[in-house]
């Protein structure tokens, strides 16, 4: 069975966008912070995206390993991106590329298929699908980078549940600028 880890950058007040999906509250992740995500990129074997996410994600690292600025830890992250499977769960989307397919069917029965195949992790991405698989119990793993930010509202990063989610910490490290990364696992 594969593991499901859902991991964002948020606000110190848990949202992931602020209003009108503003994503600029966080500037560019320090170099270690970055390099943190590229690790984790790198383990992961597929990637689920619901549709804003695609979307910014597609928008830029398909070419991201090209642009004259571009860090060699940016670099791998674009390559990587590239060729990683990735899946995306979405009904108002027709056509997708750089080696994803699109399902527009039941996200939770899709994603759980995937879960129970043998394989190495998986990542999910897109509040409102990550959302979907908390409530169903699918997410083992959450990663969480909180820059020292409040926004007041937008889109957070977690979902209201039916009941709560028990987690085991893991990992907690400070990267520069204050993020506080926490990683957890879920305590079954």
């Amino acid at each position: 069975m594969r593991k499901l880890i859902y991991g964002m950058n948020a606000t110190l007040d848990g949202y992931i966008a602020a209003p009108g999906d503003d994503i600029g509250w966080g500037g560019p992740p320090s170099d270690e912070l970055f390099e943190w995500w590229l690790v984790q990129e790198l383990a992961s074997e597929l990637s689920l995206y619901g549709r804003k996410l695609w979307q910014t994600m597609s928008a830029y690292w398909p070419t991201g390993d090209q642009q004259p600025d571009a860090t060699p830890a940016q670099i791998e992250f674009a390559r990587n991106w590239r060729d990683t499977p990735k899946v995306v769960f979405s009904s108002t989307i027709d056509k997708v590329d750089w080696n994803t397919r699109l399902f527009t069917g039941d996200a939770v029965a899709e994603i759980a298929r995937l879960k129970a195949e043998d394989g190495g992790p998986m990542k999910i991405g897109g509040a409102t699908l990550a959302a979907a698989a908390m409530r169903a119990g699918l997410i083992d793993e959450y990663a969480l980078a909180t820059v020292p930010v409040l926004v007041g509202g937008g889109t957070p990063m977690f979902t209201a549940l039916d009941s709560w989610v028990n987690l085991n910490l893991v990992e907690t490290r400070t990267f520069p600028g204050g993020v506080v990364l926490t990683r957890y696992e879920t305590r079954r």
